[in-house]
């Protein structure tokens, strides 16, 4: 029965969370065309916020005493499910865009979305001069006070964990001399996994770490950044499964 309850229960969710996105997200492209995306901003982080709760999950956030919510900075992520975008967006308290792989923006509506609001697209397997690019579209965002979120995995978990990160981000950061935020998603794996399409109640809860400044820092460096980087994100993260190694995270209140 309890499977049948869990079974009923997501298949009205995605019903009703299919029409809300649909509708919504068609009105907001439609609106971007006519209003500048940061005056847009407001009704696009109501449309996430709203898609977590319909999903019936609660939503909580907590920062580092050494997060700085005023600086433009790159944001590094782990990956977790196809909600993630969502949960970014109503964790991060800055006009923030994401690097997104060129395929999402063929993805009705949701690819219109992220192309209208300024989303950077990426190409799996880009030689020096698609790098380049992308170092210079990541500057251009930065400079207009517009920070960056990147999945630094590359591709979603299939355990939980944190899995290795890609060099790239870290690069262009370096680079750039641009600040990172060390961002943790807790508690989404026990809501929804990769390859299933069974949503549970849960509790999902973003950590914004304390920011990382890498001005000074050179190629060398980049190695042991990663590692400080993956460290920071994947302690949250390995606590919250220890806690509920097979389960659900459960109704909690919200923090911040």
């Amino acid at each position: 029965m309890r499977r049948l309850y869990f079974t009923l229960r997501c298949g009205l969710i995605w019903a009703v969370s299919s029409l809300h996105f649909f509708t919504v997200c068609t009105f907001l492209v439609a609106l971007g065309i006519f209003v500048n995306p940061r005056w847009n901003d407001w009704p696009q982080r109501v449309f996430c916020r709203n898609i977590v709760r319909l999903a019936g999950v609660r939503f909580g956030k907590r920062w580092g005493p050494g997060f700085d919510p005023d600086q433009t900075s790159i944001f590094i992520c782990n990956h977790v499910n196809i909600f993630d975008a969502f949960v970014v967006y109503c964790g991060i308290p800055q006009f923030v865009r994401g690097l997104e792989l060129e395929s999402h923006f063929k993805i009705p509506a949701y690819g219109w979305m992220m192309s209208r609001f300024g989303n950077i697209p990426v190409s799996r397997g880009g030689g020096p001069s698609q790098f380049k690019a992308l170092v210079n579209r990541v500057r251009s965002h930065l400079q207009d006070g517009i920070s960056v979120v990147v999945f630094a995995e590359g591709s979603r978990t299939l355990d939980g964990r944190v899995g290795p990160f890609q060099k790239g981000a870290f690069a262009i950061a370096q680079r750039l001399g641009a600040p990172i935020v060390p961002m943790s998603i807790c508690g989404s794996f026990q809501f929804c996994r990769k390859g299933s399409v069974m949503l549970y109640p849960s509790r999902i809860t973003v950590h914004l770490h304390d920011t990382i400044q890498t001005k000074g820092l050179g190629p060398r460096d980049i190695p042991a950044l990663m590692e400080r980087v993956h460290r920071v994100i994947a302690e949250p993260v390995e606590e919250n499964l220890r806690k509920h190694p097979s389960g659900h995270a459960g109704p909690a209140s919200v923090s911040s």
